[in-house]
């Protein structure tokens, strides 16, 4: 068992509880911080940690990361050597709605955690961002020297966060490793996200609606793929930029073939107008990741979505909905 133990921030939602789950089988001692924000039900989130509540090597502490002092009292208090900061509001759409609270959340507690982490001497930060950043391809697969033009409010507070952590490292020489995830799915995901939405309007025999021509590309990447990345850049000395996807992207409407061979449910469409915020296409480049510290995705589609299929039956189905 390791001296020192690693903070989570966001530790409830659907990464960073996995992510916990993970660094828990593994030895850590974990200490996790969440301020259940109401972007979905607390509930939700309370029982993607329950089973860790009587782990000794587990500390849950619901609270702010933008609350500097909290933050550092934490840090010293619980012997952290390492940080993962995963704590985000997310969601494109909905920060076309509220660009003010996104920049709060998101850029305001970034910058507040890497205070506290500097005046703490935090050794090693890994920084969750996403494949936003990118904003319109310019070409596919996206490598980490693309442009970042993001075309969102979400995509724009990650840009934000990202350029602070480089200043904190070129400044202060504090080590951070940034990497960005392409839409991630698995189990726990939020209800809000696509695959998650499409299995529930699947189960109560309803339409799927569709934005745009459903031609459009995604990288989706399994939950134990990112979380595998994750630690690895963590266990590794690189700072830097990397992205962590599956390296293969398929179109909504295949998409969709797939879910109806894994359910053997037929999906009824419609087609609705293009959202704004949403890039037509994402496609991960991983090679960087690869060569630098030996990310290797390893669950393709069809396999991840039989393995959320099984949990969104067992948990979602199961339990009258219970996790909506």
């Amino acid at each position: 068992m390791n001296e020192f133990s690693i903070l989570v921030t966001g530790g409830a939602g659907f990464i960073g509880s996995n992510l916990a789950d993970k660094l828990l089988e593994m030895g850590y001692k974990v200490c996790v911080i969440d301020n259940f924000d109401p972007y979905y039900q607390r509930k939700i989130k309370e029982q993607n940690i329950k089973q860790n509540l009587k782990n000794k090597n587990y500390t849950f502490i619901e609270g702010d990361i933008k609350n500097t002092n909290l933050v550092k009292t934490i840090i010293k208090k619980h012997n952290i050597d390492r940080i993962f900061h995963i704590a985000a509001r997310a969601g494109v759409r909905f920060s076309v709605k509220d660009p003010y609270f996104y920049h709060n959340i998101n850029v305001n507690g970034t910058l507040s955690l890497l205070k506290a982490s500097l005046e703490t001497k935090i050794k090693r930060i890994v920084f969750s961002s996403s494949s936003s950043v990118y904003g319109t391809e310019e070409y596919l697969p996206v490598d980490e020297n693309h442009p970042t033009r993001p075309i969102s409010p979400y995509g724009a507070s990650k840009v934000a966060c990202e350029a602070f952590c480089n200043s904190f490292t070129h400044v202060f020489g504090l080590p951070i490793v940034i990497l960005r995830y392409f839409t991630v799915y698995g189990p726990r995901q939020r209800p809000d996200m696509a695959i998650y939405k499409f299995f529930k309007l699947i189960s109560e025999g309803k339409t799927i609606q569709i934005y745009g021509n459903g031609e459009q590309t995604r990288d989706f990447t399994f939950i134990s793929d990112i979380v595998d990345g994750t630690i690895k850049a963590m266990e590794s000395d690189v700072t830097g930029t990397f992205n962590l996807g599956s390296g293969r992207r398929i179109t909504i409407n295949n998409l969709l073939k797939t879910i109806e061979s894994v359910t053997g449910k037929k999906v009824t469409k419609e087609y609705v107008e293009s959202q704004r915020g949403d890039v037509h296409d994402t496609w991960a480049d991983i090679n960087k990741a690869k060569k630098t510290f030996g990310y290797k995705p390893k669950i393709k589609i069809k396999e991840g979505i039989k393995i959320f299929w099984e949990w969104f039956g067992e948990n979602v189905i199961s339990n009258n909905s219970s996790l909506q």
